[in-house]
């Protein structure tokens, strides 16, 4: 029995990539993207039902490895973090920052799909659920501080969401116009002056 040729996947996966990312899923062609894959159309089917889940093969791994990034970002239990530990996770580091705007650069193409080229699929909503994963893990830290009286600004969850959404729009709006990696190095720096999150806590001195 003659094994499937796995070969062609890769081929079709990054002409798939290349033809999202200039035209969008929406006015992406399944059939240009097997002439410049050099398949069959009746190859391309038997890996993936349709567009959208072509695209979403292409979309996945990305959007795994974000929210791996994420969640082993995340501390478990913050009641093990000091007083100084969880007010200094609240300063502006250009260190730190540039921690996030080098992983999306090094998965800049999968990125760039979700933000800017996924209407029509199932991903199109993926910014707001980024910023509401963000948002999530970000909260509890300020929630810890509050109880513990370092931060003595009362925010509503609401409040922190609309300020929040602004924050990490700010991260990844560049993608969405495909700033170059030495004008994000500065962008990093304007975003570490922009935001004073110890200003906007109160943070008890």
């Amino acid at each position: 029995m003659a094994k499937p040729d796995k070969s062609i996947d890769p081929r079709i996966l990054d002409c798939a990539k290349q033809e999202f990312l200039e035209k969008g899923f929406e006015k992406g062609c399944l059939k240009n993207i097997c002439e410049n894959a050099k398949v069959t159309t009746g190859a391309l089917y038997k890996r993936y039902k349709g567009k959208e889940e072509l695209f979403c093969a292409v979309v996945e791994p990305t959007i795994e490895a974000i929210f791996e990034m994420i969640q082993s970002s995340a501390e478990d239990d913050l009641s093990q973090l000091s007083d100084e530990q969880l007010i200094d996770s609240w300063r502006m580091k250009e260190k730190n920052l540039m921690h996030y705007f080098q992983f999306f650069h090094e998965h800049r193409d999968g990125f760039v799909l979700l933000l800017k080229h996924s209407a029509g699929t199932k991903h199109e909503d993926f910014p707001h659920k980024l910023v509401e994963v963000m948002n999530m893990h970000t909260i509890r830290y300020y929630e810890e501080g509050y109880q513990r009286g370092l931060f003595q600004r009362k925010i509503s969850v609401e409040e922190f969401h609309v300020l929040l959404s602004a924050f990490w729009s700010a991260i990844y709006e560049p993608f969405i116009h495909d700033m170059p990696w030495d004008e994000l190095e500065n962008h990093v720096k304007l975003i570490c002056k922009y935001f004073d999150w110890f200003g906007v806590l109160d943070v008890k001195k």
